[in-house]
């Protein structure tokens, strides 16, 4: 992928208007590589196809739900999922990022919006258009060694877990100031944006699923630590 709009993107929703509606948003800003599935079925077949750079993704299907291919999803890929819903309780939302997705838009939404999230999500995932990183090819963490380029975590039996793009954001940004306290804010606005207000439970969930992965006892971090009141920040010793 040499631009942003060379982004493979599976749109799965069992509405014709709005897999149109969105496919046309999407087209009128450059982007062509698209493909439509109207249910859990065909968004597998699909993925397996065409093997996206990105996913939007719909709650209700008429075959099962959008959660229920998340694990589906994340059993071979780390590609960024946004959840486009009607529903918009806040344990829909939640629900959707504990299963590894990296923004959650309800609709009606605005084109606007949706462009923005998407094209936010692809850069900072596949650093497109950004400065060489400055986190290392690979971190170990204790028993758990991280490979930036790959997004996964593997353990020292050689079991393997892929990072989310919001997961593997939010370490880079750990481990850039590696001893120091990031606050809410900035670690938000790295992950979502200058529109990051509201977000602060959503930050609560990824770190969670991140501790899951890099932690031996993921209730008792070693590693991924809380500044109560303040933010999060990366152990610099091991402890």
């Amino acid at each position: 992928m040499n631009t942003i709009e060379d982004a493979k993107i599976l749109i799965v929703d069992d509405n014709p208007g709005l897999r149109r509606l969105v496919t046309g948003i999407l087209k009128r800003d450059g982007f062509c590589n698209l493909t439509a599935a109207d249910c859990c079925a065909a968004a597998k077949s699909s993925f397996l196809q065409c093997h996206p750079d990105f996913i939007i993704l719909d709650i209700m299907l008429p075959d099962g739900d959008g959660f229920s291919l998340m694990p589906f999803f994340r059993k071979s890929s780390f590609v960024p999922v946004l959840f486009l819903s009607a529903k918009d309780e806040d344990e829909d939302r939640l629900r959707g990022l504990g299963l590894g997705a990296d923004d959650y838009l309800t609709k009606p939404f605005l084109p606007q919006e949706l462009l923005l999230r998407i094209r936010s999500i692809l850069r900072r995932t596949y650093q497109i258009g950004n400065a060489e990183t400055s986190s290392p090819s690979l971190l170990t963490l204790g028993t758990r060694t991280i490979d930036f380029a790959g997004a996964v975590v593997t353990e020292q039996n050689g079991t393997a877990s892929p990072l989310t793009a919001k997961e593997l954001l939010l370490l880079q940004k750990l481990y850039e100031n590696r001893g120091n306290i990031v606050t809410f804010d900035a670690i938000c606005e790295t992950l979502w944006g200058d529109a990051y207000y509201g977000y602060e439970n959503s930050l609560m969930v990824h770190i969670r699923r991140l501790r899951e992965k890099v932690e031996e006892i993921p209730s008792k971090p070693k590693w991924i630590l809380t500044a109560r009141g303040l933010g999060y920040k990366l152990a610099k010793e091991r402890l």
